[in-house]
């Protein structure tokens, strides 16, 4: 019997091999020697003509429509959650606190106010996002004093109240550029809450056209 069932798995392995090499095409190892010498031949591309491309999906250019960034306010909807668990622990523990119960105890009245705390906080914390990423920029761009080329910014808070900040990091539009920034934008009012403006000390010249 084993060796009826070695014989089958023999033949359907002969007869899998048969049918990879009748499917695959004369000319596969002519390609492959072609892909062999065209990588040879990146290979020795100098590093300097090399630019970075951005993917199709990080191309602000591409887009149809306008991105939106998502408010700091969508913070206070776990916020009103934890207040109304909070609320059903404590009403458990009131309800049932004279009758010894066994599920219901004391540490129900823990959690509710452990909830309640995390509830508040996150409802304080939930900043409405009056300045988006391009407000931000404009405001970094104008306090720089210089014309603004390559810009980016993240969102990050600050404080024990958790307040959105945008962090706005820039260079001048000269190429390479001559001067960088870096900025914290306040994301409710605009204000400028830090900056750092300097000399671009990199050197790029071994990147010019």
């Amino acid at each position: 019997m084993a060796e009826k069932k070695e014989s089958i798995a023999e033949a359907k392995a002969r007869r899998a091999a048969e049918a990879a090499e009748a499917s695959s095409p004369v000319g596969d190892t002519d390609a492959l020697a072609e892909g062999t010498s065209s990588t040879a031949a990146s290979a020795a591309v100098d590093d300097g003509a090399v630019t970075d491309v951005l993917p199709a999906d990080l191309d602000l250019s591409q887009l149809e429509s306008d991105y939106v960034f998502p408010n700091n306010s969508r913070r206070r909807i776990p916020g009103y959650l934890y207040l109304v668990l909070a609320v059903i622990c404590f009403l458990f523990w009131f309800l049932t606190r004279g009758d010894n119960p066994v599920m219901v105890n004391t540490g129900v009245l823990w959690a509710a106010i452990g909830m309640l705390g995390i509830g508040l906080y996150s409802i304080q914390g939930g900043w409405d996002l009056a300045i988006d990423e391009r407000d931000a920029l404009q405001a970094a761009g104008k306090d720089t004093g210089f014309t603004v080329g390559h810009a980016s910014a993240q969102l990050g808070w600050r404080g024990l109240r958790s307040r959105p900040t945008w962090r706005i990091l820039l260079y001048s539009a000269e190429s390479p550029p001559k001067q960088r920034g870096l900025l914290l934008v306040d994301g409710v009012d605009g204000h400028i809450v830090d900056r750092l403006v300097e000399d671009n000390p990199e050197d790029w010249s071994g990147y010019d056209n």
